[in-house]
């Protein structure tokens, strides 16, 4: 399974904005294969292995800095939906609404992760699910690192008091991975 160098690039970068004095020490924390994505620079065209780009970075990110690594890949992903949604496209997220702002999530997903499918299902004014039918290297990081990055798009649209569960998940076999996603 690969991810977009887009991704990758947001993890050095959260490293290097919010904790700058700290990045050498992140960065040669990192096995080989992830250090070296780095190090060579990373083109965000390009796609990486997601285990040495994106698994293996964003959870040394979170045990380094916040003692959890799911903590860490939240927060890394609402970072990443900062970065991705600006300029341009952050007028196109306050003018749309939350509904259309992930159902375009998952047209976005698989142009960052592949091979990959995402739906919605169930939705109404201040909710909808999220669903992934299809993620063949399935990681707790990851789920919690896209929905880090679907509760930053909401708020970024305008959304107030948006709350990110996941209910099901294919890291526990559950068959899909499913985020419940409300807002006021």
């Amino acid at each position: 399974m690969e991810v977009k160098g887009t991704a990758v690039k947001s993890i050095c970068d959260f490293v290097k904005t919010n904790f700058p004095e700290k990045y050498t020490l992140w960065l040669n924390s990192l096995p080989d294969k992830s250090r070296r994505i780095f190090l060579t620079g990373v083109s965000t065209p390009d796609w990486y292995p997601i285990h040495d780009g994106a698994i293996v970075p964003t959870k040394a990110l979170g045990e380094m800095f916040y003692n959890d690594s799911k903590r860490g890949a939240w927060l890394s992903g609402r970072y990443s939906a900062d970065i991705a949604l600006r300029g341009i496209y952050k007028v196109y997220v306050k003018l749309s609404s939350p509904g259309h702002i992930i159902e375009r999530t998952s047209r976005i997903f698989a142009a960052y992760y592949q091979p990959s499918e995402i739906t919605t299902a169930n939705r109404t004014d201040k909710s909808v699910s999220v669903i992934i039918t299809k993620f063949t290297q399935p990681h707790d990081v990851i789920e919690h690192r896209i929905a880090g990055w679907m509760e930053r798009a909401l708020e970024i649209s305008g959304c107030k008091e948006v709350k990110v569960d996941i209910v099901k998940s294919l890291t526990k076999n559950q068959g899909v991975t499913e985020y419940k996603i409300t807002w006021n």
